[in-house]
């Protein structure tokens, strides 16, 4: 006599006796289904936060993690806890876990999980999904959609599960995927049948894998390690820039003493700014565009010449031809990607860095005081052009005089998360807000993308448990603005300061046929303080940098969700902030018609 079960009413149910699946004798001990193996699977490789959305048909999985002492964060839209979960596994060097249902869900999820992957983010999307014989034959089930091959172009790996006895080795797969050599995004696709297959308790449990050592050590070869002191050695103007791959690698130490053994200026990048703090003598970050275009060696590590670094040529990097670049990264093929590297360093940043220390010794020459000089020399010039900015207590503030205030209670706060996006509001705050520790601000990326704000305050509130402070344009708030009711449901240690200058970019815009509100403009004079105000959350309206640095002191102290509404002068901002080159504007005017 069998009784089946869900999952199990095929011919091919007989076949399963053999794996354990989807058929059970009256008399079999314990069992377990595949709702509990995901879960277990999890566990076991010390994953214990989940981010997603609940629905079809992924309800019950979200239920049982968090009945099994895993903590479930359930947001209101796929987008942004596809977002949490890629910061999560930024600040945490583990995969972070986004729970999306199937179809429309997974690709919110989908958009996270290409930006987990373009950052170098490790990230594990698990979606439901439709059954796969009627998908297939693509004849109409419930959110029927293809999801894994859809996912596949779009992160590092893609895995689908059709038998519950090969949920642990799936999830191994995953995990060593997601945060092996350069770390990204993985999709796991979990058709609905999957998660009521049953099998024996003990014969689940050993199916279950515990992944060992998932990201271990690359060295680098010493040829490449010599060739790149010795390339060192040659320069004049030496010049380190650091990316967020060094903040990633958590080799905060290794990278300190490389920097200050050598002597040489640095330049962070944003998510690196606080590797060693901003304050610091050799931080050339107030003399950027100094040190990019005159440096004659440049050593990038964890650093890529994309788009943020001019491609490492064009006018930024002055002469054609006047510099040499060393590198390191894990991935052999982002050498040579834009411009020739002279001393390609391949491995992981702790083990490079840790082998060019090595190499050095402790008599390493100092760059010439010429070098070092003029750099420190037009850092005072251009700190002081800006302090008399930042002071400024003007209502409505501008962007300088509000973002003054933030400068100086992040000064006195160090130890809180700083989450930063929007266009004047993310360009400004990156030179003006100084850091002091390593992964303490977290920004829009390599992308540059709006919409992140949400998802990282939360995630970085609930995996760090440090106090948060994001700093938005309206613009980019209004993205993910629907996640106060998260912060607010979970009672996070989240701040949020929206810069409200009424628009996008400036809130000064009209329509010529005087029809509509201009394409940038939004309603005039919101009140997002309010918003937040209806989810049992404090909310404040200033419009002086005091009340500002008042209201920002209060929510922090309290620990209490909070928003900030912020009153910025509708005409401060600039199109597009510091990269308007990007967007393309038309010249042409014709004539008018009838």
């Amino acid at each position: 006599m069998m009784d089946r079960t869900a999952g199990s009413e095929s011919p091919q149910a007989v076949h399963d006796v053999a794996t354990g699946v989807g058929v059970t004798s009256d008399h079999a001990g314990e069992q377990i289904d595949g709702f509990h193996l995901v879960i277990d699977a999890l566990k076991l490789n010390g994953i214990t936060n989940i981010y997603g959305v609940p629905g079809i048909p992924i309800t019950d999985l979200g239920r049982l993690a968090q009945a099994a002492g895993m903590r479930v964060i359930s947001f209101r839209h796929e987008q942004h806890a596809g977002n949490a979960a890629a910061i999560a596994g930024f600040l945490t060097k583990k995969p972070g876990i986004c729970l999306t249902v199937s179809a429309p869900g997974f690709l919110n999820g989908l958009t996270a999980l290409a930006n987990a992957t373009t950052n170098c983010f490790p990230m594990i999307l698990i979606s439901g999904s439709s059954e796969r014989e009627i998908v297939d034959l693509q004849q109409g089930d419930y959110e029927e959609m293809d999801q894994l091959a859809i996912a596949k172009p779009l992160c590092k790996a893609a895995f689908r599960v059709l038998h519950a006895c090969d949920i642990g080795i799936a999830v191994a797969r995953a995990i060593r995927a997601a945060v092996s050599g350069r770390p990204g995004g993985v999709y796991l696709d979990l058709p609905a049948k999957l998660f009521s297959q049953v099998m024996d308790a003990e014969a689940g449990t050993k199916s279950l894998v515990k992944v060992i050592d998932a990201a271990p050590a690359q060295l680098p070869a010493p040829a490449a390690i010599t060739r790149a002191l010795d390339v060192l050695k040659s320069a004049k103007r030496p010049l380190i820039v650091l990316g967020k791959g060094a903040a990633y690698a958590q080799a905060d130490e290794e990278i300190r003493n490389l920097v200050e053994r050598s002597g040489i200026p640095y330049v962070p990048m944003s998510m690196a700014k606080g590797l060693l703090p901003d304050t610091h003598p050799q931080s050339a970050g107030a003399a950027r565009s100094l040190v990019l275009k005159e440096a004659d060696v440049v050593l990038l590590v964890g650093a890529r010449l994309n788009w943020l670094l001019s491609h490492g040529k064009g006018k930024t990097w002055g002469a054609p031809g006047s510099k040499k670049f060393i590198q390191i990264d894990i991935e052999p093929k982002e050498m040579d990607s834009n411009v020739e590297i002279v001393a390609p360093v391949v491995g992981d940043i702790g083990s490079c860095v840790t082998a060019l220390l090595d190499g050095m010794g402790q008599n390493w020459q100092a760059p010439p005081t010429a070098w070092t000089d003029a750099i420190r020399i037009k850092k005072e010039e251009n700190l002081a052009k800006m302090a008399s900015k930042l002071k400024k207590n003007s209502a409505p503030m501008d962007f300088h005089g509000a973002l003054g205030a933030l400068r100086t209670i992040v000064k006195e706060r160090p130890d809180a998360i700083l989450v930063n996006e929007g266009a004047n509001t993310l360009d400004l705050a990156r030179g003006i807000i100084d850091m002091y520790q390593p992964r303490k601000r977290l920004d829009v990326g390599t992308w540059g993308i709006m919409g992140i704000g949400m998802g990282f305050a939360v995630a970085a509130a609930v995996e760090t448990g440090k106090p948060v402070l994001a700093v938005e344009g309206d613009s980019a708030f209004g993205f993910s603005g629907m996640e106060v009711e998260t912060i607010c449901r979970y009672d996070l240690p989240v701040c949020i300061v929206v810069f409200n200058n009424n628009g996008i970019y400036r809130g000064t815009d009209t329509d010529p046929t005087g029809r509509d509100p201009g394409t940038t403009v939004f309603v005039k004079d919101s009140r997002y303080d309010k918003m937040m105000e209806a989810f049992g959350g404090i909310g404040v309206h200033v419009t002086t940098p005091d009340e500002l640095s008042q209201a920002v002191n209060a929510a922090m102290d309290s620990g209490k969700p909070t928003l900030i509404n912020a009153v910025i002068d509708p005409s401060a901002g600039t199109e597009s902030g510091n990269i308007g080159s990007l967007n393309p504007t038309s010249t042409v005017v014709r004539k008018k018609t009838a």
